[in-house]
């Protein structure tokens, strides 16, 4: 008894957590479902409570730097107080609401390199904190979403890397700290002007902002600038528009009042 008493003192033989997902595909405003198994270890543990949390990474800037970290963000708790008995398993089944402005990790059913969604597993246990590993979800989006997606494709844009940054869109109501920004290489008739285009999307139940910024060709005595187009999408109404026409358009229009064409 003595003994088991030291180990638990310095946090040796302790409990474990399993989490399984029953499915970890999703898109915003979506459930992921499964179970957290709590299993005892070498000694009995008084827990504090099991939560849940949504991670992903973001860039960070810092003064003049920036740099990544692992933003922890849709924390629930999933279970409170309770004792639990050497080598015993105590299982928790979940429901976890994903945030309808949760970066997109898979398009067509491809990874969307540079951006990741994990769950974490936090188990609260007399004077520690023992977070698990992340379990990855695949975030895929929502019709609307995907529909621009696919007329930027048919425009002739060539997906780059999709990363998520850290702060807030002047004048877009965010939930969420961070958005990401889903790049592309632009096609011949765009190349002239354009280095890349950053698609956001800021999601909501009825409707989404979608936000373009184009990075401009820097010239020989100029500097580079961005430019940026914003639009409103209904989920209702979204196959009613020919977004081809109508990204097309909205490029142009920004390109010109800044010049870039």
């Amino acid at each position: 008894m003595v003994f088991k008493k030291l180990m638990q003192a310095l946090g040796v033989g302790g409990p474990q957590v399993e989490t399984v997902l029953h499915n970890p595909n999703t898109t915003p405003g979506g459930v992921v479902t499964g179970e957290v198994t709590v299993i005892g270890g070498e000694h009995d543990s008084d827990i504090k409570g099991v939560n849940l949390a949504l991670k992903t990474r973001v860039e960070v800037e810092s003064g003049d730097s920036e740099y990544q970290s692992d933003l922890e963000y849709a924390k629930v708790q999933i279970a409170g107080p309770f004792r639990l008995d050497d080598g015993a398993r105590h299982s928790i089944p979940f429901q976890l609401n994903i945030p309808w402005e949760a970066p997109l990790t898979h398009f067509y059913g491809r990874p969307l390199h540079g951006t990741t969604v994990g769950v974490a597993t936090e188990l609260e246990v007399a004077r520690a904190v023992d977070a698990t590993d992340l379990d990855p979800i695949a975030v895929h989006p929502l019709p609307a979403q995907e529909r621009i997606l696919t007329a930027f494709a048919n425009l002739g844009f060539h997906f780059r890397n999709a990363d998520c940054e850290k702060g807030r869109i002047w004048g877009v109501h965010q939930e969420l700290p961070f958005y990401q920004e889903i790049e592309f290489y632009p096609p011949t008739q765009y190349v002239r002007g354009i280095n890349q285009l950053e698609v956001t999307f800021v999601s909501y139940p009825q409707s989404m902002e979608v936000v373009l910024e184009l990075d401009k060709r820097g010239g020989l005595f100029t500097e580079g600038h961005d430019s940026f187009a914003r639009f409103t999408v209904d989920y209702a109404t979204v196959n009613n528009t020919n977004w081809e026409q109508q990204l097309d358009s909205y490029l142009q229009q920004a390109a010109r009042r800044r010049g870039l064409f």
